[in-house]
């Protein structure tokens, strides 16, 4: 019987029904040895006996066949592991450095914000005292001022002198 080959070694179903036809087979004969007596009985015992032989040397042949291709390729698994996980640390760094950066740029422009806010806080602030300063005099309506100066075509011309 041959066993396909997983991710975590041989398919285990495989595997278990194997050693369940090894164990039926064990038990039967050792009930033909028990009640066995001399001639037939005992040529059947021997050639289930060396059928089982040729089964387990066949089944070692192929699995030290296959250990050999195992370790190439557990050695090629392990190469590749290695890659990923050195891939895997290279981009956990690179991830590390841009959020650093993020960071950083984030702060920056928040304190621009901020200085900006203040900024136009103060500005705010001056306007407010420069108003209050100014006296809330109103003029009359009757008061004469450069507006009313301007004749009725909308423009005010100066005559040279």
């Amino acid at each position: 019987m041959r066993f396909s080959v997983v991710e975590t070694g041989y398919d285990q179903r495989q595997v278990d029904s194997c050693l369940d036809e090894l164990g039926i087979r064990l038990v039967r004969l050792a009930a033909r040895a028990e009640s066995a007596g001399a001639g037939r009985e005992w040529d059947l015992i021997r050639e289930d006996a060396t059928h089982l032989c040729d089964f387990l040397r066949r089944r070692t042949a192929a699995v030290d066949g296959d250990t050999a291709t195992g370790t190439a390729a557990e050695r090629e698994a392990a190469r590749l592991l290695a890659e990923a996980r050195g891939e895997l640390e290279a981009a956990r760094e690179e991830a590390r450095r841009v959020r650093e950066q993020a960071y950083a740029d984030a702060v920056r422009a928040r304190r621009d914000f901020e200085a900006a806010l203040l900024a136009r806080r103060r500005r705010e602030a001056r306007v407010d005292e420069i108003l209050a300063g100014v006296r809330g005099d109103t003029v009359p309506p009757d008061t004469p001022t450069a507006a009313a100066g301007v004749p009725p075509g909308g423009t005010a011309e100066r005559s040279a002198a």
